[in-house]
């Protein structure tokens, strides 16, 4: 069962670099994605929505500088600059037209790695309020995009990591099954609700002692879901939430 990794995009023409990020980035934790080219960079960052942007200042069709400005209307995705250029004037330019950090080339593995964790814990921090979601027993790390309950690791397959987290962060709420398919499938699916069902067990199998009689994630007959907000109970009491009145 596949983890759900952060994506990344490295927006540089430089093979050699891409050859190098591709060593030393970890692949466990991060999914690449190669452009070589500012509106490629632009178009994707629209279509498939990465968690960060690695990017050359120097790039073909357009600056580095106007890329991150033409992000910025758009999106607070975090944005790195790799530049080998070293002057004040670059790194200014960068940060105030909206880039969150700024690494020079040649780069060191290890302040490469920290960095992109760091833009990633804040991007987390700035959409949540926090760097992980917490109802009850259930936590959800997102900057790993792991699930534990009760401090164990539960594997999660990407789409069901993106349903169980969209829960989540509207806990206590009453969800449609239109509103629910639209923000984790898309607008094409939205009256795909046979789907939701599916997906919706399977993440009881993975959370709820007893999936048949659901504690967390409560069905609103005709309408949609809910998940329960909960606190933690003793552990001696088997895990078992404590729903809040």
């Amino acid at each position: 069962m596949k983890k759900k990794k952060n994506l990344l995009l490295i927006a540089d023409p430089d093979q050699v670099h891409k050859k190098m990020l591709d060593i030393i980035l970890d692949e466990t934790e991060f999914k690449l994605l190669d452009c070589g080219s500012g509106k490629q960079a632009i178009q994707l960052c629209i279509s498939l929505k990465p968690d960060l942007i690695l990017l050359s200042l120097d790039l073909p069709d357009m600056h580095g500088i106007e890329v991150i400005e033409a992000i910025r209307q758009w999106s607070e995705l975090p944005i790195i600059v790799l530049s080998a250029h070293t002057d004040n004037e670059s790194v200014i330019s960068s940060l105030n037209a909206g880039a969150n950090d700024y690494v020079f080339k040649p780069f060191n593995r290890d302040v490469l790695n920290a960095r992109i964790n760091a833009a990633l814990r804040s991007a987390a921090i700035h959409e949540t309020g926090e760097p992980e979601l917490i109802n009850g027993l259930l936590r959800i790390d997102l900057v790993r995009h792991e699930v534990f309950l009760a401090d164990e690791l539960i594997p999660f397959t990407p789409k069901e990591y993106n349903l169980l987290r969209y829960f989540m962060t509207h806990r206590g709420k009453m969800l449609s099954h239109r509103e629910i398919l639209k923000a984790v499938w898309g607008e094409a699916h939205v009256d795909d609700t046979q789907y939701l069902r599916v997906f919706v067990g399977q993440i009881r199998e993975k959370i709820e002692k007893n999936p048949s009689i659901p504690v967390r994630i409560i069905t609103e007959a005709g309408i949609g879901y809910r998940m329960e907000v909960a606190e933690i109970v003793p552990l001696h009491e088997q895990g078992l939430l404590k729903l809040s009145a």
